[in-house]
């Protein structure tokens, strides 16, 4: 017999937690992990259309990293002590490998006083997509805060991958326009 992918649990209105327990599906802790999932998945549309080898490799670590994030949310927070950094807690060292690309970008292009609309290649519409989709996670997160376990490096993370498809999305959108004067 074939495995089947529903187990009917969630039937009652909860999800389960990695590594137990149940946590209704209208927590916000539940809603920063399906908007992590969600940015997961647009940043797989930019990898799969993405030409730019090193930006496909990097928005690769990204999803990767985004996998740990959820594992982070979603844990039971009393069976954290089970956790592996880097593979199901977010670290200190992930959170500076954002820093060292960002500034590393910045030192490449760095940032121009002009406001750019989104949607100038496909690539970029979607990395500023996602960018949108990471600031939502990282809302629903702080607020989950206040009833749930929430990392302090979940809440640093969250914000500076923002900050990094800020500046992605910016490179991949092409040559910046000229500052307009008022």
């Amino acid at each position: 017999m074939a495995s089947r992918i529903y187990t009917k649990h969630g039937d009652d209105g909860t999800t389960g937690r990695f590594l137990g327990g149940r946590i209704s599906k209208a927590s916000p802790l539940v809603a920063a992990c399906g908007d992590v999932d969600e940015a997961v998945a647009v940043l797989g549309m930019v990898r799969a259309e993405c030409e730019d080898t090193a930006v496909a490799e990097l928005v690769l670590r990204l999803q990767r990293e985004l996998f740990v994030v959820g594992a982070d949310l979603a844990t039971n927070p009393e069976r954290r002590d089970k956790l592996e950094p880097g593979v199901s807690v977010v670290t200190e060292a992930m959170t500076a490998t954002l820093e060292a690309t960002i500034d590393e970008r910045l030192t490449l292009r760095p940032l121009q006083p002009v406001f750019l609309v989104p949607g100038s290649t496909a690539t970029s519409a979607r990395i500023d997509l996602a960018r949108a989709v990471i600031r939502r996670a990282e809302r629903h997160a702080v607020t989950a805060r206040e009833t749930e376990h929430v990392s302090d490096e979940v809440l640093r993370y969250l914000n500076r991958l923002s900050d990094l498809l800020y500046v992605l999305a910016r490179d991949t959108s092409g040559p910046d326009p000229e500052p307009v004067s008022h």
